[in-house]
């Protein structure tokens, strides 16, 4: 069975679903998207959209801080790279 007989299989039965079988679904999908390849680290290591979202809280909380570095003092710093 291919994609679309699948996806069509499941919407099927997401119509006529109840609540608990939706929320079972739900957190079934939840659940993959968290583990979902969505970016690459510079070291080309793969980065999860879970821990995506752990160091976007990292660096909000750096910011918040105040632990940032203006673009012309990177650039200086850079400079003797």
């Amino acid at each position: 069975m291919g994609a679309l007989e699948l996806r069509d299989s499941i919407l099927e039965y997401i119509n006529t679903a109840d609540e608990r079988l939706l929320k079972v679904v739900k957190a079934v999908i939840e659940s993959y998207q968290e583990e979902e390849i969505v970016a690459f680290s510079v070291d080309g290591n793969p980065i999860t959209r879970a821990a995506y979202k752990v160091e976007l809280a990292k660096a909000e909380l750096d910011i918040k801080n105040g632990n940032v570095i203006s673009q012309e003092d990177l650039e200086k710093e850079s400079e003797n790279w």
